[in-house]
């Protein structure tokens, strides 16, 4: 049986291209809770310190609805660009703006691109779970550092639940176990004609709203488990 996980970027929208206005906040997380709640799939918000000061009604409203609350740094800067001494602000900080509001043990990097000599700053702030790792990047790859951390890899990039579905289901239904799979919310924001890279804008606001629930469904009729991020590597470590 598959093991599913999605997850939600919770951050200002497409950065670092326009990173300074947050409508997927205000007009595309409203959207996706709804989603989550019609399929009754429960997933793990990793968010931004600055989403969390902004709008932190969006955030108590996801946790309100079951979900999981996880750390994104505070400005979606790429760790692999900070020293150490900003890096362990922006978790820190983070971190403790986000468990104001909720429980918070599991970690993602903006980019998905965290250096490994970085990983004892998460330990050191209470981390559990990282979901930093891609698998289809070539840093997944790359010899690692030993660390208490569980470590959940993202399966693909997000772009692809956005093709048409001749290409895409098939390419979900080859993702090995577990399938970890995110989104972000100003994708389900109409960014066609945004100047933006091509990956970023197309299909985005409706199609990408029902590509999600036929990626979710698609998993659904095949009997697939949803599992937050903190939950599957929980059961991931009784597997081991």
């Amino acid at each position: 049986m598959t093991r599913v996980s999605i997850s939600v970027d919770f951050e200002p929208d497409c950065p670092p291209y326009l990173s300074s206005t947050f409508r997927g906040i205000e007009w595309g997380a409203p959207a996706l809770l709804d989603l989550f709640a019609d399929l009754g799939v429960s997933v793990t918000y990793f968010t931004t310190g600055q989403v969390a000061e902004r709008f932190p009604h969006a955030v108590r409203a996801l946790v309100d609805a079951g979900h999981e609350l996880g750390c994104h740094g505070v400005t979606h800067t790429a760790f692999d660009t900070l020293d150490e001494r900003t890096a362990r602000w922006e978790i820190t900080n983070c971190a403790e703006r986000l468990r104001d509001v909720s429980s918070v043990t599991s970690f993602r990097a903006p980019y998905l691109r965290f250096p490994e000599p970085y990983l004892g700053l998460l330990e050191d702030t209470g981390f559990e779970v990282d979901s930093s790792l891609a698998r289809y990047k070539r840093s997944y790859y790359a010899p690692r550092r030993p660390t208490t951390l569980a470590r959940i890899p993202a399966s693909m990039t997000s772009s692809v639940y956005r093709l048409p579905r001749v290409i895409r289901n098939p390419w979900m239904l080859a993702l090995r176990d577990p399938v970890v799979l995110f989104v972000h919310p100003w994708e389900f924001v109409d960014l066609t004609g945004e100047d933006l890279r091509y990956d970023c804008r197309f299909r985005t606001g409706a199609f990408a709203l029902r590509a999600l629930r036929e990626v979710i469904e698609l998993f659904q009729r095949r009997d697939a488990t949803f599992h937050t991020i903190r939950d599957l590597a929980a059961e991931l470590e009784r597997d081991a």
